[in-house]
This record gives structure tokens, sequence and C-alpha cells, in this order.
């Protein structure tokens, strides 16, 4: 069991020690169910109220946290405590699940694929013709990756991924299960004689640099071209994300959110949980679009919106608060 004192956590958080405590942290958890040898933390003063009666010896806290921390409890103070606690759970991580051989024997490998040095594949797991893959890699098993896809170094590719043909992932990206990059995007159109015609998805999928892309999320190959996500950009799960549509550096979009065909999405932009976007829509850098929200026009950059449509942030809660008084007013 790995154990830490505080002042060899506080080495690796470069913070402010308030208090003192001989208690050895064992553990990373939340306030309310800390015990005596875990740490917390407390990332909003609205959640001061909960040190009082948790157990936890030590919290990582804002510098501007306006209570004690109490007999033989200490806080390590920090800019910014959620980033802080990100470096608490990497050391208290367990270890990925081991490989014993670097290329399992069940896995089917293609005589013309290529794979780097240090690139770890899983049992079960089918690469293509023409793949090439980084070095230090890991491909965990019952994952496919079709023809002439290429995937970047220090990737990780979760099971059940499926990556179809000619799709290119980059660098120190993470693929969680079951995701899909590179089905056919949504493309049929109606015809007198044989109903609904299938449209060729004849492009593919860009993948940048550090992206994430959460368990069962998918993302569709272009019509023609790529549908392109840029560097750093990180997705939820259960997002799709539609045909030929450009996401810029740096995006999040949240789980059960979806892009339709075409959308592009500026640097910066915040999608929240289970919003939608129409297709061929563009949305400017550093916008906000509410959970729940249905955007169906183009959006400048910076701007908050919420709401279905989605106004700006401003008016939606005018809107929302007119409807209550209404809805009280009807009640007299």
């Amino acid at each position: 069991m790995k154990s830490y004192s505080i002042e060899e956590i506080n080495n690796v958080l470069q913070g402010v020690i308030f208090g003192s405590t001989s208690q050895n942290i064992t553990a990373a958890e939340q306030l309310e169910v800390a015990s005596h040898s875990e740490i917390s933390f407390i990332g909003n003063k609205k959640y001061e109220k909960l040190w009082a009666t948790s157990k936890a010896s030590i919290a990582v806290v804002n510098e501007d946290i306006s209570i004690e921390p109490g007999e033989n409890r200490a806080f390590i103070k920090v800019k910014n405590a959620d980033l802080a606690m990100s470096q608490i759970l990497e050391l208290f991580a367990l270890p990925m699940p081991e490989f014993y051989v670097d290329i399992h024997p069940t896995a089917v490998v293609d005589s013309t694929a290529v794979i780097g040095n240090g690139t770890k594949i899983g049992a079960g797991s089918y690469i293509g013709p023409k793949v090439s893959i980084g070095e230090n890699s890991i491909i965990y098993p019952n994952t496919t990756i079709l023809d002439e896809c290429t995937i970047g170094k220090n990737t990780v590719i979760w099971s059940g991924t499926v990556i179809r043909e000619r799709c290119h992932i980059g660098n120190h990206c993470i693929i969680h299960p079951n995701a899909t990059i590179g089905a056919d995007g949504f493309g049929f159109r109606p015809c007198p004689e044989r109903g609904l015609v299938k449209i060729p998805q004849i492009g593919n999928v860009i993948i940048g640099n550090h992206v994430e892309i959460g368990a069962n999320s998918c993302v569709d190959r272009g019509k023609f071209s790529s549908t392109i996500v840029g560097d750093g950009c990180k997705i939820d799960n259960l997002v799709q994300i539609g045909h030929n549509s450009k996401l810029g550096k740096f995006c999040i979009m949240a789980g059960n959110s979806g892009l339709a065909g075409s959308v592009t999405l500026g640097n910066g932009v915040i999608i929240g949980g289970s919003a939608s976007i129409k297709d061929h829509t563009t949305i400017g850098d550093r916008a906000v679009i509410g959970a729940g929200s249905g955007v169906t026009c183009d959006i400048p950059a910076g701007k908050t919106m919420l709401g279905y449509p989605a106004v700006e942030a401003r008016d939606a809660l005018k809107q929302w608060a007119i409807l209550k008084r209404l809805v009280n007013d009807s009640k007299k």
C-alpha cells in the first residue's frame, strides 16, 4: 500500500502547509466519506462547512480558505485545488493492466503493418494491412484497427474500440472502450424509385494529439475529406460527432451531446451534456453551450447560450423568470 507524509505530498504540490498532522496518507477520497488516513480537497468555499464533520486528516485547499484545519489536521494551500488533486490522484493511481508479451499470440497483425518499439497489442486484436502504430502505444484486447490507419506514439486504445480504414489518430491520445472512429456518416437522400439512397462516405477521420474520446462515443468519417478533432479536445462518453464536422483545439463535449454533420467548433468551445448542434452551424472560439440546449444557428465567439432553441444566457434566464411568474400568477 502506498503511504505518504504531508511533507512528501507537498513536495509534489509545492503548496503551503497550514497546520500539522503526523498521520500518513494512504488514499484520496471525497470529504464526506474520507477516513483519517485519507486526503481530500476543498475546491470551493461552499464546501468549507463539510470540513467540521469530515474525518480526513489533510485537505488540499484554495488559498482563500477561511476556516482553520483543527487539531492534528492540516491544509495544503495551493492556487487551484482542483488541479492539485489531479496530482494527488496520480500519486495513488494503481498500475495499468499488465502485458506479459508485447504482441499477444492471438492478436492478428497483418504482415504489412508497422509497429513501433515498445508498443503492446492485446489478445484478440486485429491490426489490418498498412497500419502504422507509433512507439510505446497500448492496444488493449479485442480492438480492431483497419487498413491504412495511423496511430501515433504513446496512445492508449481500450478494448472494443473499432477504428475504420484510413483514419488517423495522433500522439498521447486515449480512446476509451467501445468507441467507434470512422463509421459511415449518416447520409441518405430520398429517391422515387428506391426509397432512401445511401450517400457513399469516402472521407476519413483525423484526430490530433492529446485527444481523449470517451466510451461508446462515435466520430463519423467525412462524406468527402475529413472529420477533424483538434489537438487537446476532450470528448465524454456517448457523444456523437457527425460527418465532416471540424473541432478546433481544446474543445470539450460532455456526455450525450452531439454534433450533426458539417458543424465547425472554434478553439476552446464547451458543449454541455445532452446539447445538440444543428448541421452546418459554426460556433466561435470559447463559446459555451449549456446542458440540454439546442443550437440552430451560428454562435459568435465567447457567447454563452442556453435553452431550446438556444439563446444568449441572460435572455434565457429572463425568459425563464417571466414564465415562472406567469405560472405563479395563474395559481392565484
